[in-house]
This record gives structure tokens, sequence and C-alpha cells, in this order.
């Protein structure tokens, strides 16, 4: 049986994204030129929350995509043989933006490889950067966040969970592990 523990509560939430969207514009020296780019499903609401926390820290409005990275994934066969294709919505030029990839757990790097490859198919991005809710280690590929909210040492068999109101009904990041 697993048990569960609580790591981030809607506070904590509410508080990691107020510091990465600080830690954004602080990198960045403002908002001129950025994008930000969702990883469906969770780290798209993720983008949206820090979009209007840049716009009431900065006054900017950056623009905000969703992607679905579902074909892009070098283990979709592992996943699934008939995998569930959204429409990505990027409804702006990447060309020549810091585009910010999001996106709630960073585990093995092989989502945000998916992303990456995805996004050029869109343009030409100056720069590509990431943005996690969760950074939980074990990488398999040479990846790493810029901006993180929390970094969790974790077994890997554990499992990360992350629910947003938008998706879930809560705002609350817990971790399931064996007994």
């Amino acid at each position: 049986m697993k048990k569960q523990r609580t790591i981030l509560n809607t506070e904590d939430i509410e508080r990691a994204i107020t510091r990465m969207s600080y830690e954004i514009i602080e990198a960045h020296r403002g908002a001129k030129d950025l994008a930000l780019a969702g990883i469906m499903t969770r780290g798209d609401f993720l983008a949206q929350r820090l979009q209007e926390k840049i716009l009431k820290i900065e006054g900017v409005r950056v623009p905000v995509g969703a992607m679905d990275i579902n074909l892009y994934r070098d283990d979709w066969t592992q996943i699934s043989h008939h995998p569930i294709v959204r429409p990505s919505k990027i409804a702006f030029s990447v060309d020549h933006k810091k585009i910010i990839l999001v996106d709630d757990v960073l585990f093995t790097g092989r989502t945000i490889r998916a992303a990456m490859d995805a996004i050029m198919d869109f343009g030409r991005p100056a720069r590509i950067e990431l943005a996690v809710l969760v950074d939980r280690g074990h990488r398999e590929l040479p990846l790493q966040a810029d901006y993180r909210g929390t970094t969790l040492a974790t077994l890997h068999s554990d499992t990360v969970n992350v629910c947003l109101k938008e998706h879930d009904n809560e705002d609350r990041v817990y971790i399931e592990q064996e007994d």
C-alpha cells in the first residue's frame, strides 16, 4: 500500500509561482520578448498563472500557449499504442522570442526534450528556458530547470502528483511512497 505525504499546499504553490515570476522578471530585466509555453496537462495551467503574476508585477501580458507533446515523446508506445493527441495552442510567433517551457514536474527530462522538439516546429526561438513547479531529480537526459518551485529528494519508485484547481479542483502536490 502507498502512503501519501503532502509536499505543497495551496499557499505554498501560490508562493512558489510568485517567486518564480519575480525570478523570471529579474533574469530577463523585464518581460520583453518573453513567451510562456505550458506543457499539457498541468503545465499549461501553471503557465497561465505565471502570466497573470507577471502581469501584476510588471504590467506586461506575455503571450502564453499550450503544447501537447505526446507524439514527440520517445516513449509514447510504452505509454499507449493509441495516445490521445490534443491540438497545441501557440497563437504567437516563437521566432526570436525567449520561450519559457512550463511543466509541473521535472523527472527524467524526456518530456522536456519532447517539448523542445515540438516548439522548434513552430519556429526558431532566441532562447528556451524551463520553469517547473517540482524538480524531483533522476535525470536521464542532461537538462535542468532555470526556475523551480521546489526541489524534492525522491526515490525513483516514488510518484509525485500535482493537483491544480483548474483540472483537479484543488491545489496540492503530494508524494506517494511504498510503505
